[in-house]
């Protein structure tokens, strides 16, 4: 099992969230793979995937904030 080695970005905290609505966060698992925390639009946004994208029904389409991601931007590795 997958274990959480790091956070990439600064924390909701910092980021302005006070409380538990507003989370969004990203993760480096131990085997290499991100974890993200998100929110979660499949239903709303399924049909809109381009013809050559696909997910698993075990699979989900989460969302996080633009600052969420561009707060991470210089902890995610090149390789």
């Amino acid at each position: 099992m997958s274990q959480i080695i790091r956070r990439l970005g600064v924390s909701p905290r910092d980021r302005g969230s006070s409380g538990g609505a507003n989370c969004p966060d990203i993760f480096e698992l131990s085997d290499g793979r991100f974890a993200i925390i998100g929110t979660d639009v499949t239903d709303s946004l399924d049909t809109d995937l381009p013809a050559d994208a696909s997910r698993a029904d075990y699979e989900r389409i989460v969302v996080i904030t633009r600052e969420t991601l561009i707060k991470a931007k210089a902890d995610i590795p090149d390789a």
